[in-house]
């Protein structure tokens, strides 16, 4: 005799449950989106990006093995918070959404988050490959900053 399985469905609070998924969401989208922001305007400085090699005879200028890692490090966790999201969606659509998955994948985004965070800070303003000086550097010295689109409104704005 064949036992009917029975799967346990839960049924979330739809408002708690859509304001958090609004939160990490945007939170995500917004790592996401300046992260690889910083990447155009570190290809554009000519400064390169770690992890990524154009052209293999730059190899000395990307010796340093922790310096810069950071951008594609927040863009990957930018866009796994998307992907979960996504992922979470899809689970409340089948009411197939557990508690644990929530509370894992919430703890690990929130360490690639606050070691992004951290990093960022080193990154920017630290005093090994500062963005910001490398950037104020590179537009008010720059011949070409006024007429180069993507520097005119870093030296307008004095963004950096």
């Amino acid at each position: 005799m064949a036992v009917p399985v029975r799967r346990r469905r839960y049924h979330w609070p739809e408002l708690q449950l859509n304001i958090w998924i609004m939160i990490v969401f945007s939170a995500s989208a917004i790592c996401l989106g300046v992260f690889a922001w910083f990447m155009a305007v570190q290809t554009e400085l000519k400064l390169g990006i770690p992890w990524y090699l154009p052209n293999p005879k730059l190899k000395k200028l990307y010796t340093d093995g922790i310096r810069g890692r950071l951008f594609p490090f927040m863009v990957v966790s930018g866009a796994l918070g998307v992907f979960f999201i996504v992922l979470i969606l899809f689970l409340a659509a089948k009411r197939f959404l557990l508690p644990g998955i929530i509370i894992v994948g919430s703890f690990i985004l929130f360490v690639l988050w606050l070691t992004g965070l951290i990093e960022t800070s080193l990154q920017l303003f630290g005093v090994v490959g500062n963005v910001d000086d490398n950037c104020q550097i590179y537009v008010r010295l720059s011949v070409c900053a006024a007429h180069c689109p993507i520097l005119l409104p870093l030296a307008v704005s004095g963004l950096c």
